[in-house]
């Protein structure tokens, strides 16, 4: 996958397969540090020791609908050749925590990409389950939830087109805003 959007976007949608009803995304960067870190994680069904170790082999997927799963083994890619690491916490019935580290400025860290378009597409196709997204810069963060956009929009009007738009520009907008804020590093 070229962006690490991508990625989330596919970390998001197996926590929804494993019946997830909150699943946060966070995305932080320090300068500091020099590293970029994307924490996805749910409250779904979770793996057991075994499945956990299959996880990131390219060869294993608990779907039947394909016979590969390259979504954790091609994060886990991008996160080594970029200087940083992959790593899940997942136990049966609590959930499972995807944490992927990146060196800031290395050449092979993917962008970041569509982050807005992915989030508001997140909360608008899964209106029943509360997402959290937070993205943290040198100290300085913003956020939104599913349930501040039901509280101020009402629950019928989440799917609306114009709201998907408006989603959209809004996550997009303030991301951007601390990225491009000293110490933020990334362009979309």
């Amino acid at each position: 996958m070229k962006e690490l959007a991508l990625h989330i976007l596919d970390i998001a949608q197996n926590s929804i397969r494993a019946g997830a009803v909150e699943i946060r995304i966070s995305i932080s960067e320090s300068s500091a540090d020099d590293l970029l870190t994307i924490v996805i994680s749910d409250d779904g069904k979770g793996m057991d020791q075994e499945t956990l170790q299959k996880a990131a082999d390219p060869f294993f997927t608990s779907r039947t609908t394909r016979r590969v799963g390259l979504g954790l083994p091609l994060l886990s890619m991008n996160a080594s050749r970029s200087g940083g690491e992959l790593k899940i916490i997942s136990s049966p019935g609590v959930g499972t925590v995807v944490t992927a580290s990146f060196r800031q400025s290395h050449i092979d860290r993917p962008p970041l990409g569509d982050v807005g378009g992915t989030v508001s597409f997140l909360i608008t196709a899964n209106p029943s389950i509360n997402i959290t997204y937070q993205y943290s810069s040198d100290g300085r963060s913003w956020g939104v939830t599913t349930q501040e956009i039901r509280e101020v929009l009402g629950a019928t009007s989440i799917t609306d087109l114009k709201v998907v738009k408006y989603l959209r520009e809004m996550i997009s907008e303030n991301t951007e805003e601390l990225i491009n804020t000293p110490g933020g590093h990334d362009k979309y």
